[in-house]
This record gives C-alpha cells, structure tokens and sequence, in this order.
C-alpha cells in the first residue's frame, strides 16, 4: 500500500490555503512515499504520490492523533548527537515515552498486522530552522509526525482554551464568576480552531484517505474532524474522548456548543468510557440538534444525514507488561522492602492517595475525611497512615494555588492535633517520584483512597490492584505466602470514570466528609476473606480488561462502522464548522425541476399522491391549515388530467374543512382509514369498520401519562388515538413515549389495532392501516377506470410514507402502472429512504407544486392559443 500525499491538490482547490503557506507546509515536514517510512527532504519534488513500487505485503495501517507525541526529547551537547546544525548548536536526542498511551495502546494492535503513525505535538520547544530536520528523523525513526506551533499559539490554544475554558466546563465548573473557571474568550477559542486546523494539514501529508484509519483522542482536538471530513468526505474516523462529558444542562451553557457537538458527528465512531458520559452526549445532541438514537445488536447509533454515527462505552485499561516489568525491578523490591520497613515494621497501616493537585481531584476533601475518621476512632491514632501523592497539575493558574495552599494548611493542622513523636498521621508528599516508586507505595497500601470529585478514567485504582497481586520476589520481601490469596481494598469516589467497572469498591460521594470517614473504617475492618474476594474479583477484571484490549476493541468496531464507506455516495453540504456530510444511495438523488417538468410534459395520465404535515406544511408550523395558494396549486392540478390525492394522519373532519373548494381532489384521512376519491363522493374505509370499544382502555392510560408529561397532549381522531408530545422536554417526553408504547402494547394486545410510534407521537390505530394501501387503491381505481398512469409522483417526509414509496415502486412492474412510466418518489431532505428521490425541504416542494401547476395551466390553455 503506497501512502499519499494529497495536501496540495486539496487545498488549492478548496481555495483555504494559499501558494505560500502549501510552500511552507512543505518544507516542515519531508514528502511521505511509502509505507516503509522513506523520506526525502528534496523540497525540488512536487509530485503529490509516489511512483516507486510499494511493499509486497500491505498493512493496515492506523494514524493516532493526541495533542502530545509519545516522544521524550532532549538536548545534548555533542556534536555526534542524532541532530546538530551548521552553527554546532546543540542537539536533539529522541526515545519512546513508555508511560504514554498512545505507545502502550500498540500492544492490542499487533506489529506484523498494523502499522501506526503518530501525530501531535512534541513538549519541547523547537526552532524553525531545526523543525524539517526533526521531522525527518522522527518519521524515519519512530513514525512520528511532529505539529509545531509557535509558543504564543500553543499558550492560547492549551493553556487557554483547553484547561481554562473546555477542560473545567466538562468537569462540571461552571465560569459564574471571572475567579470561578474560565469565561469563553473568542481570541482562545480562534487559536482553538487553528490548532486544529494545523493538526488537519499534518495528516493530510501522511493519509491516504481510502485504506488508512485515523483515531483522534480527547478534547484538545474536537474539531479536527471537521476539518478532516471537509478533505475527505468517506475518511474512516475514530474520535475518544477521555474526560467526563457534562450534562446538557452544563455543556448548552457553551456559546460554541453547537459546533462541538457537530464536529464530534463528523467522526464515524466516538468513544467514551461510561455510559452517563454516553448519555449526556446523546442528550445534548437530542435536545440541541434532534437527533435521536437507537440500539441494534448492542450498538448505540445516531443517524446523522445518512451517517450511523456509532457510539461506544469502553473504559481504557493499563498496560499490563509494563506494571508487571516495573513489579520485577531490583529497585521497586528495595523500595517496597524500605516501606514495609517504615510502616508495617511499625505496627502502622498505610493508606495512599495519589492524585493531581488541582481542584477535582479532591486532595483536601480526603484529609478532612481523615481528620474527621483520627477524632471518632482515637484508637488508630498512631497506627493508621495516610500518604497523599500529590502529582504536579496539568494546568496552571489561581485554582493550584489555591488547592495547594490548603492542603499544605490542612496537612499540617493534622499533623499538629493527631501527631506523636515519630508519627504522623498525614505524610504528604508533592515532589516527583519515579513510576517504581509509586508502585512501591501501591504495593505496600492496605487501602487506596481515589476522591475525585469530577474524574475521567483514572487509572491509578487500576494500577493499585496489579501491584497488590505482586510476584514472587515481592512475595519473599513482604513476607507473604506465595500461595496466599492477595488482598486489596479500593474506596472510590462515584464520580470518577472507573468506579463503574469497580463493583467490588466501597463507593463513596466525596462531598460526604462523613461517609468518607465511615468507608476507612469499614475498609479497616473488613474481613480478610472479603477483602481476598473483591480483589479477585477486580484482578480479574483490570488483567483482561488492559489497554491492549481496549485498543483493538476500539479499531474492530470502527473496522465495522466503516464497511460501507465504499458503498455510499458523499456529499459536503453547509460552510465552516457546520459542515456535515450527506451518505446516500449511489442511485439517490435530488429530484430535478427540469427533469419532472419534462416528464409531466410527456404524459397524460397522472397520479399524484401528497403528504400533508411535514411535506405540503412545515412541522413546526402553528396554523396547519392550507394556504390559498396552495389550495390554488392543488385545483389547477385537479383540472388536468391527473388523480391528485392528499394523505394525512388529520380526521376527516378537519380535512374536509380545509379543502372544501378542492372540488376534484382525492383525499385519504387517518393514515388512509378514510378515503374519497373527490369532493362529492361518500367516505370509504381501506379496512373493514371495527369496534371503537379499545379507546376505553387505552384513552385513560395515555391520560395518566399527559397529565405526568408537561407539553403532552391526547387527539381523539375518529379510528385513532394519537399522544403528542412535541412541546414535552425532549429527553422526559422520548423517555414517557417509550414506556407509554410498552404500556399500550400490554393493555391492547388482545384488541385490533396497532400502536406505534412516530415524530413525537405514539399513536393508535386499527389493524392493517398504512399510506401503502391508499396508493394502492389510487393505482387500482385508476386501471378500473382505464386510466393507467404513466406519471406518477409520490412526496412524504416521514416514516408512515414509506409504505408509499414502497408500493409505488413495486408497482412499477404491474399492470396497475404502464410499463414506461416516469415515476417519482420522494422524500423531504437528504435521508435513507425507499425514495429515489429527494428534496431539501417544503419550500423546495412547494416551488416544484407551483411549477407542475403552471406547466398544467399552460397545456390546458395551449388548444385555445
């Protein structure tokens, strides 16, 4: 498989970058050729691919994207060093970062099936005279596509944007005040859409957009795709999303919501790691986009313009090798030795935390729960031990100082009131550690203590119980048993993204300082065959559950959302952010004003069959009754030779209202229960008449949920019963429609009628009922008539118009539609449908109405001209 660069051809086309920037674009980073990782810093070549030959093995191959390279970087002062310039400036020494994810997820993905590049950002700082150089090397070396930034750009976009304004937000802070969060700056959020647009330019130097799959990680790169869709409308994206996401309620309150949410569409698969940060998402998208979801075979999908947008609840894992590696270090068994020396020795129990220090973590919440735990049970002072590792915070700003001035407050407050010579009930430790180090302090925990009050998936409970289980040598240090059953206790906070896959943790509410106190002594006292069994059962978990599966689990699954990339048609539709692209049927299309013009032209006999709501009227629209022009529209139709029929959910009643001057006008009341084909004619029934007797079972259950469902209400259609639900809270009211069609269902299953649901609605009505048989009557009328058409037009907007289409285009084979006919059916927007056809909206329906009238007017007048 050959790599292709498709970045010049693209952006001159589209116009968004100009000669100059593709120019130093190029010469940032060396013309990617084969799979094989050759590079060339020839900047004299132009050509967009390769025409050298390629491996005789192909791989899949997977571009990671993260805000940060797994790359470690550092200067060296040497001459012979891997990178020094003309000046003997010092130089740059690369190596793999072991402890990042994006390098440990590769164990899941197999070296001999799977190649993967990596792009992002490097920590360090380099200057642009050295960046081409780094670029090849990093490539060469480690398949790594560095994203340089200018210093000033980086600050906004990370320091900024990302960890005062996004990364609070999804933690549930709200910026109620200057002092409180961040207030959304435009300036941070512009950096915000370059970055990620500069991210979009690097993969496009690498992708090739047809085989290649790309995984985007976390909400530093939210919109990048966006800016990848726009490039390449049927590009296999993966997008997972490490934080929390927040409430409705908190991310509407975003002044960039909509375009988040719209670029988070752009991907093909999202991951999240529970299913409440799932919900909220889905949640967001229903209430400020209308969307809806639905599960099949255990898959959560959004359909978004033809796209099934899937989504998945995975938590990430830990890399097993390297704890287990780190278990086996000569240095972890001294250290681990040292500390069971400086505490268990001592008759003292350890308990550890190992937190950031920032404002989520809940750092200063657990020491008042031990201070709280020291006062109610004197007893353990002096033997209990709780050692707070707190790790430098990822951001910077007021909120660390503030958090760090008062845990070093209430530290000492403890220490002073519980402290004995030799003892101290808190050891606070806020410098550095080395990863063996902190295994050490796992290893010799009797508990771990994890308080976040608002946490993605941390992953410290996870490396607590691997280190608890030990090995061998650790056995001998501790003086353990080998053949002793291992025991761990974990007391976690419930709003932490792991504490769902932790059912054997106590779980706590960390604002509950009490309830906190009481889970340390329950963790104290539990028994040891207790203890013994709920770390079975999370060793258990932790050891299959690891990043490597997590990994491939994740590619799998958007391996199969993807597998009909090929199959579909694409098309980009709406301008910057709002971008979305539209999946549809190769064969369909939109229906053209001068292709069915053209068509009516040719024809005699015509059948014209019409949805009302949605499709002759806007849904959203108050006053539901036709216009005069519409009205207008449909009697010059009537006047030419033509059957015109309207299909409505409205009762006959209202329908006949409405069109009462429409003398020659089929009308098909109730879903087509009801039916006449003009004016003056009797009512008729599709089905025979049943008993109404069923409405007095199910007209006081659908009243016991309208009065429940604020924005509820109940029509009572002659055959139908019909709950509406439109002005209901979006979530509330789809929650009520489901339990209220399960309800139904069970009350009238002996009864013969059908409930169903619709477009915020459930509704009940006689067996056998459907849009099909209203068109199959018009068709058979019509050949009884000896009137077979040979135009037929079909337009609906909803699911109940798919019987419609579906027996308008059977039909085309039977004699009820002559054999060269022109038939049209279409649907309102672009959407998966039995339709052939398509139109974007009413007004577009309505200009094709106004034009098939005046062609009609036209031809009727043309003997008399």
């Amino acid at each position: 498989m050959s790599s292709r660069s498709y970045t010049n051809l693209l952006e001159l086309a589209s116009g968004e970058s100009s000669p100059a920037s593709l120019g130093q674009i190029r010469r940032r980073i060396p013309r990617v050729m084969t799979v094989s990782g050759i590079v060339s810093d020839d900047d004299s070549s132009e050509s967009v691919c390769s025409d050298e030959p390629t491996s005789s093995v192909s791989k899949d191959r997977i571009i990671m994207v993260a805000n940060q390279l797994p790359i470690r970087a550092h200067r060296k002062s040497d001459t012979n060093c891997a990178l020094s310039n003309s000046r003997g400036s010092k130089g740059w020494i690369f190596s793999w970062d072991e402890n990042s994810l994006l390098l440990q997820m590769k164990d899941g993905l197999g070296d001999d099936d799977v190649e993967v590049i990596y792009v992002g950002c490097l920590k360090e700082e380099i200057h642009p005279n050295e960046q081409d150089q780094v670029s090849q090397i990093l490539f060469e070396t480690f398949k790594c596509v560095p994203t340089f930034l200018p210093a000033d750009l980086y600050s906004r976009y990370y320091h900024g944007f990302c960890k005062q304004q996004l990364w609070p937000l999804f933690h549930y802070m709200l910026p109620l005040s200057p002092d409180l969060g961040g207030r959304f700056n435009r300036s941070l959020w512009q950096a915000y859409v370059s970055v990620n647009k500069i991210f979009a330019d690097r993969i496009m130097e690498v992708i090739n957009p047809e085989d290649d799959f790309v995984w985007v990680h976390d909400y530093h790169l939210m919109l990048l795709p966006t800016f990848l869709r726009k490039r390449f409308n049927r590009v296999k994206l993966g997008f997972f999303l490490h934080s929390p996401f927040p409430s409705s309620e908190i991310y509407k309150t975003l002044p960039i919501r909509e375009e988040l949410l719209r670029a988070f569409l752009n991907s093909d698969l999202i991951g999240f790691h529970t299913f409440d940060y799932a919900r909220h998402f889905l949640s967001c998208c229903s209430r400020m986009l209308g969307l809806s979801y639905e599960s099949k075979r255990g898959y959560i999908g959004l359909e978004y313009y033809g796209r099934t947008v899937t989504i998945k609840i995975l938590p990430v894992g830990i890399h097993m090798g390297q704890l287990r590696s780190v278990l086996s270090l000569p240095e972890t068994q001294a250290k681990v030795a040292e500390l069971h020396m400086q505490y268990c020795d001592q008759g003292r129990i350890m308990f550890l935390g190992v937190d950031d220090m920032d404002i989520f973590k809940g750092i200063s919440l657990k020491l008042l729960a031990m201070e709280q735990f020291l006062s109610q049970h004197p007893e353990c002072q002096g033997k209990l031990v709780l050692v707070q590792i707190a790790l430098p915070a990822r951001g910077r700003g007021k909120d660390v100082k503030e958090v760090q001035e008062e845990t070093y407050s209430t530290v000492k407050r403890i220490n002073k009131t519980f402290g004995k010579p030799g003892y101290d009930p808190v050891v606070l430790i806020d410098e550095p550690l080395k990863f063996y180090e902190r295994i050490a302090y796992y290893t010799v925990a009797e508990c771990c203590l994890v308080t976040a009050v608002r946490d993605g998936m941390n992953l410290i409970p996870y490396e607590y119980i691997i280190s608890r289980q030990g090995n061998e040598r650790l056995n001998m240090v501790l003086g353990l048993d080998p053949s002793a059953p291992k025991k761990s206790m974990l007391v976690v906070s419930e709003f932490i993204g792991c504490s769902p896959s932790l059912s054997g943790a106590i779980r706590v509410n960390p604002w509950n300082i009490g309830s906190v106190a009481d889970a340390m002594d329950t963790a104290l006292a539990m028994a040891e065959a207790e203890k013994q069994g709920r770390h079975e059962k999370h060793y258990r978990y932790v050891s299959t559950h690891h990043v490597g599966y997590w990994a491939r689990s994740f590619i799998q699954d958007l391996e199969w959302t993807c597998r009909e990339h090929s199959r579909l048609g694409c098309w980009g539709i709406g301008f910057g952010l709002s971008f979305r692209v539209v999946a549809l049927d190769p064969n369909f299309r939109k229906l053209s004003m001068e292709h069915i013009v053209s068509a009516y032209k040719r024809t005699t006999t015509r059948a014209i069959i019409l949805d009302y709501d949605g499709t002759l009227m806007p849904q959203a629209s108050i006053d539901k009754s036709p216009s005069s022009k519409s009205i207008d529209i449909l009697n010059s139709l009537c006047r030419d030779t033509n059957m015109v029929f309207i299909v409505s959910a409205k009762s006959r009643k209202t329908l006949t209202e409405w069109f009462s001057s429409c003398e020659n006008l089929g009308i098909a009341a109730e879903h087509g229960y009801f039916l006449r084909l003009k004016r003056d004619d009797e009512w008729e029934t599709c089905v025979p008449a049943i008993d109404s007797t069923w409405k007095q079972i199910a007209e006081p259950v659908m009243q016991q949920y309208t009065e429940t469902t604020d924005g509820s209400n109940i029509e009572d259609r002659e055959t139908t019963l019909v709950w509406c639900y439109e002005d209901a809270d979006p979530d509330f009211g789809s929650c009520q429609a489901k339990e209220l069609l399960n309800h139904l269902e069970s009350v009238l299953a002996n009864e013969p009628v059908t409930v169903k649901s619709g477009q915020n609605v459930v509704e009940v009505k006689p067996q056998g009922v459907s849009k099909g048989l209203v068109a199959k009557r018009l068709l058979s009328t019509m050949q009884e008539k000896g009137m077979v058409p040979d135009f037929v037009l079909c337009i609906g907007d909803d699911r109940s118009d798919e019987d419609m289409f579906e027996v308008i285009t059977s039909s085309i084979a039977c004699p009820t539609i002559n054999p060269r006919a022109e038939v049209f059916a279409c649907t309102v927007s672009k959407k998966p449908s039995k339709a052939k056809y398509y139109l974007d909206d009413t007004v577009e329906i309505a200009r094709l109405m106004q034009g098939l009238a005046s062609v009609s007017d036209q031809m009727l007048l043309s003997p008399l001209t």
